[in-house]
């Protein structure tokens, strides 16, 4: 009677100890987490975005358009059909499809960093603020922002 009671005992202390393990481990890892942002928060500066309007002039609106509303075969990277195709996304999701599929005649003819500089654009002509911090030409840090139809 005496074992079986030490057992449960141990069981019990077992399994106290694994709930504090695993919940301060979690609070770790969340403490080390980078805070989530959206594209609300000011992710990009007024300079980068006028750097990227006159790189999208020059390598994307032949297709996307000069107003960044599309031709029928390129898509709109504004209005409905872009927050249609890019809400609840990530801005690294974009920036990784502009990476390498943009443009279509030449991916490696426009740098990483101009390509930050064009999701920059995109962003300010769909009216969401600058910051104070530009846009990393890195996915994984891009990855972290949310893109968000509304506030």
């Amino acid at each position: 009677m005496v074992d079986m009671k030490l057992r449960i005992a141990f069981l019990v202390l077992a399994a106290v100890w694994t709930v504090a393990v695993t919940q301060s481990s979690l609070a770790a890892q969340a403490a080390a987490a980078p805070a989530a942002r959206t594209v609300w928060d000011g992710v990009y500066t007024e300079a980068q975005a006028e750097r990227g309007a006159a790189t999208y002039q020059s390598a994307c609106s032949e297709c996307h358009g000069a107003d960044l509303s599309g031709d029928g075969f390129a898509p709109a990277l504004t209005g409905a059909e872009f927050t249609g195709n890019w809400n609840e996304l990530s801005v690294g999701d974009l920036f990784e499809r502009i990476r390498i599929s943009m443009p279509p005649t030449g991916p490696a003819g426009v740098t990483p960093a101009q390509k930050a500089d064009i999701v920059a654009y995109a962003l300010k002509f769909n009216k969401y603020p600058a910051g104070t911090t530009e846009l990393e030409g890195k996915a994984d840090v891009l990855k972290l922002i949310k893109i968000e139809m509304k506030k």
